[in-house]
């Protein structure tokens, strides 16, 4: 059973970030074509987190069928730790500061949690 948990927790991570390299080709597209600033691309990054957290919190909450906040929360946590993973390897360390990566987290766990519940 606690297999077809991680399964399940792992297919939600898999369709999350499925999403969020689409919507990311998206938004570089309008990058381009539209000049967006700043502030306008870190608003959309924050909202493509919302998207695939809340879509893989739904996933997991849903395969789940029990506790579906936790398994929600879950696919979040893990979209996050994946996420900041890569991040670290790719720049070689820690960039920015730590309320940056707390927003970031509580973001990813917060709209798994909503997803999963929803579910």
């Amino acid at each position: 059973m606690g297999n077809s948990k991680v399964k399940i927790l792992l297919r939600s991570m898999l369709v999350s970030y499925i999403l969020t390299g689409i919507l990311l080709i998206t938004l570089a597209f309008l990058l381009y074509k539209f000049r967006l600033g700043e502030k306008q691309v870190t608003t959309a990054v924050y909202g493509i987190y919302v998207l695939t957290c809340l879509l893989g919190g739904w996933l997991a909450g849903k395969g789940a069928r029990q506790r579906r906040f936790f398994w929600g929360m879950a696919a979040g946590c893990c979209y996050f730790l994946l996420l900041f993973a890569m991040s670290c390897l790719m720049q070689k360390g820690l960039t920015g500061n730590l309320q940056q990566v707390a927003a970031v987290l509580g973001i990813c766990a917060g709209s798994g949690m909503i997803g999963g519940m929803a579910s």
